[in-house]
C-alpha cells in the first residue's frame, strides 16, 4: 500500500483500501440478528415500552389546554368548509334561472354567496369550539383530572350558553342537544368499558 492509499484509509473510515470485517449479522443462537459493533442480542432489549420521556409529573396525553387550539383552529376550518359549500349549493340555485344576468355579474354573485355563507359558519362553529374548550379546561383545573364526565359537562354548558340569548326554552334544547353529541361520542370512544359494563351487570 503507497502513501496516498494509506492516508485516503486514515481519512475515510470506510475506505476501499480497508480490510473487510467480515463480520456475519445473524452471528447469534439459531440465526438471531445480532449487531456486527456491539456484543448482544437486540432481541433482549425491551420493546413493549414507547420511547417517549415525559417530564416530572406530566401526563402520558396531551391536556385539554394543549389541545384546545388545534381543536377551534380545526373547527373554524370545518366549519367555514361546509359554509362554503352551501354557499356554493344556494348561489347555484339562486343565479340558475337568471338569465338577465352576465357571467360576470353571476361570478360575482356566486363569491358572494361563498363567502358569506362560509364565514357565518365558520365564525358560529369556531365560538361554539371556543366555549367548550374554555368549559373543558376549567373543568380540568377544578377538578384535577380529565375524563368523560368534563366531555359531557363541557358540551352540556356550551349548548346552553350558545343558546341563551334566544330564551330559555332555546338554551334548553341546546344543552340537550349537546348532551347528547358528548354523550355519543363517549359511548363511542369507550365502547370496550361500555360492552364489559353491560356484560358485568346482565
Amino acid at each position: 500500500m503507497d502513501n496516498n492509499q494509506k492516508k485516503r484509509s486514515g481519512f475515510f473510515a470506510n475506505s476501499p483500501y480497508d480490510q473487510p470485517m467480515n463480520v456475519p449479522v445473524t452471528s447469534g443462537p439459531a440465526g438471531s440478528i445480532m449487531s456486527p459493533y456491539m456484543n448482544f442480542d437486540p432481541k433482549y432489549l425491551p420493546t413493549k415500552d414507547d420511547g417517549f420521556i415525559f417530564p416530572e409529573g406530566a401526563g402520558r396525553q396531551r391536556g385539554r389546554f394543549e389541545m384546545a387550539f388545534a381543536q377551534i383552529g380545526g373547527s373554524i376550518f370545518a366549519g367555514g368548509a361546509a359554509g362554503g359549500m352551501n354557499g356554493i349549493y344556494t348561489g347555484y340555485r339562486e343565479i340558475k334561472g337568471a338569465t338577465d344576468m352576465s357571467t360576470a355579474v353571476k361570478r360575482t354573485q356566486m363569491l358572494n354567496f361563498i363567502g358569506k355563507r362560509g364565514a357565518a359558519s365558520a365564525q358560529s362553529v369556531g365560538v361554539i369550539a371556543l366555549l367548550y374548550s374554555l368549559f373543558g379546561v376549567g373543568l380540568q383545573l377544578a377538578r384535577g383530572e380529565d375524563d368523560e364526565y368534563n366531555t359531557i359537562t363541557a358540551a352540556t354548558a356550551t349548548g346552553l350558553l350558545y343558546k341563551s340569548a334566544g330564551g330559555l326554552r332555546k338554551s334548553l334544547i341546546g344543552g340537550g342537544v349537546g348532551l347528547g353529541i358528548a354523550a355519543a361520542y363517549v359511548l363511542f370512544m369507550k365502547s370496550d368499558t361500555f360492552k364489559s359494563y353491560m356484560t358485568r351487570n346482565r
